[in-house]
């Protein structure tokens, strides 16, 4: 093979790769850490495919559901807590089944980097009987999901890929292939296939469970499963990163490394079983593939010397099975490094004026979580997308309009077009009271700056009409929609005073976008003269970076990291703070 065939790409990126090679002409998906990336690198493809930012992964899912319907490969991807959202049409799928292939990506986050939990996408696939299949390096990221489109359609089923945080964000060589030229399946109407009323679900049932039986017996003998026979004193049975593990810590083990983690190959599994005097389950999160192996009476030894808890490493392996006293020099001493918003960020502005008005918020998913930890320390509670308002209005129905007088929800721009929308509705439609804050910075900060439906551009890099996020709150029923620059805080402090006030539901929008967009060029910045500081304090109430405190009491402003934004000048009394261009 020519060596420009041979490409060092992160996991997503050989995802995406894999899912170009393999013919897919659809693709969908709401950004969210560790995915993120596979839609980023498909775009890449965009004249020979379509792919777009969907509001959530539930639409997502249908999507690429219909396109499947349509007779064609469809992909969508999300992480593992975004599976949840999508959960309503993915049970369902897995009883009709498909046309084209259907291939969902689910990256889970062992370790919890970015997530609010821990969940383990292979315990829903098990309940919603969909194949999961798992790679364990880049290059098999991109054959795998190769593999899993010829799976779905042989086997008439979605197919789930999961992978993790490690093999998503780590490079590896990749062994670049053509296209594959896959023909458009004709649409053949099909009701008692296709329309999942109860009727026709309780035969399709039937379905689902005769084909979850031939993928048991069938995947024995799956090129993706693979048995490696050495030392029989000792076998694993792993999958994923966690095989990685394995072979470098004991190499001469006998392994069974399972491509297809649900079902299971149970023979392939008993056979292996047989040949090794101790056999270890190395699995990350939950225990799936040990409880079954133990179900079927095989003796194995798995999560009672193996955590159930994060991101499994080679040490881990070395300490529990060979007894070894790891020995890690010691990190350097620094100091503490908290998470805190960037220099310049407006939801550091928001949050400043709710922390003087001593106001609680219920909080949402994204950058503005960060809105919890000193110094700000505004954001009470944060569930899932879209949770900050149902919680408010929560709270409302369980206490009374007086016991929300100091509470608003702070949600972003993003995740209200994700699910926070909804929840408006219900908490209009209910009758609730309450403020709810819409953080709009003009993109999905968190994962990177992807765009969405009130941003006015699409995954594809298409212009398109931006929905009007404050003519959508009036649409709901909302009367009282303001607008304003989270950096008037003068003016942000008088607004959250009269709205909180009011026995209405009110939405207020910071419309300021995020601080790394660039969309408008730095012109200055601020600069403390020594002489008129005071050493009150106050501008480092905020907690910016770019603000500190020298010896002598007196602040310092680092212009490398500032953009000018006056959050600092504003809490200055003395005048001490001045703009200077650049």
């Amino acid at each position: 093979m020519d060596d420009k065939n041979r490409v060092m790409m992160l996991g997503n990126e050989a995802i995406a790769r894999g899912a170009y090679e393999a013919g897919v002409k659809v693709s969908a998906a709401y950004p969210g850490t560790p995915s993120t990336e596979i839609s980023e690198n498909i775009v890449k493809y965009k004249d020979e495919l379509y792919c777009e930012w969907s509001p959530n992964e539930k639409v997502a899912t249908e999507v690429a559901i219909g396109a499947s319907m349509a007779g064609v490969r469809s992909l969508v991807s999300m992480k593992h807590v975004g599976v949840n959202v999508a959960a309503d049409p993915l049970y369902t799928v897995s009883y009709t089944g498909i046309s084209g292939g259907m291939v969902l990506v689910a990256a889970d986050d062992p370790g919890m980097y970015s997530s609010q939990n821990e969940q383990d996408t292979r315990m829903v696939a098990r309940a919603a009987q969909v194949p999961v299949i798992e790679p364990s390096d880049s290059q098999e990221a991109k054959d795998f999901i190769k593999f899993a489109y010829d799976l779905s359609e042989k086997y008439d089923t979605p197919v789930i890929l999961r992978t993790t945080t490690r093999l998503s964000h780590s490079q590896g060589l990749v062994t670049l292939g053509d296209r594959l030229n896959i023909e458009d399946k004709p649409y053949e109407r099909n009701i008692a296939k296709y329309v999942m009323m109860p009727g026709n679900a309780k035969l399709r049932h039937l379905v689902v469970e005769e084909r979850e039986k031939r993928l048991i017996e069938d995947s024995c003998d799956f090129p993706i499963n693979r048995v490696e026979m050495n030392d029989t004193s000792i076998g694993f049975i792993t999958s994923g990163i966690p095989y990685t593990y394995v072979k470098e810590v004991l190499p001469n083990a006998s392994v069974l490394k399972l491509g297809l983690v649900n079902p299971l190959p149970r023979k392939l599994i008993e056979d292996f079983a047989s040949k090794v005097d101790t056999l270890y389950i190395f699995e990350e999160l939950d225990p799936l593939i040990e409880t079954q192996v133990r179900s079927w009476g095989i003796k194995a030894i798995g999560k009672e010397i193996f955590t159930i808890q994060g991101e499994y490493s080679a040490n881990m392996l070395r300490k529990a099975v060979l007894h070894e006293d790891i020995k890690i020099k010691e990190a350097a001493a620094v100091p503490g490094r908290p998470p805190i918003l960037c220099p310049g960020c407006p939801h550091r502005s928001a949050f400043t004026v709710l922390n003087k008005l001593k106001i609680h918020a219920a909080g949402d998913i994204g950058c503005y979580t960060l809105g919890a930890v000193p110094p700000l320390g505004v954001v009470d509670t944060t569930i899932c997308m879209g949770s900050s308002i149902s919680t408010l209005h929560g709270m409302e129905k369980a206490k009374g309009k007086d016991y929300i007088k100091n509470w608003v929800a702070v949600i972003g721009d993003s995740t209200f077009m994700h699910t926070g929308v909804n929840s408006l509705i219900n908490m209009v439609y209910n009758q609730g009271t309450g403020t709810v804050m819409i953080l709009d910075n003009s993109t999905t900060g968190m994962t990177g700056h992807q765009d969405h439906a009130a941003t006015g551009k699409t995954l594809q890099g298409e212009e398109v009409p931006a929905v009007s996020i404050p003519k959508l709150c009036e649409a709901i029923g909302v009367r009282n929609v303001y607008e304003i620059n989270v950096f008037d805080t003068e003016g942000l402090e008088k607004l959250i005073k009269q709205e909180l006030a009011r026995d209405e539901v009110s939405v207020i929008i910071t419309k300021t976008p995020c601080v790394l967009l660039n969309r408008t060029p730095v012109t200055h910045t601020c600069q403390v003269d020594a002489d008129a500081c005071k050493k009150c304090g106050m501008c480092m109430k905020p907690g910016c970076p770019a603000v500190t405190k020298l010896d002598s009491g007196v602040t310092r402003i680092d212009t490398t990291m500032c953009n000018g934004c006056g959050l600092c000048k504003s809490q200055c009394k003395f005048g001490a703070i001045k703009d200077v261009p650049c």
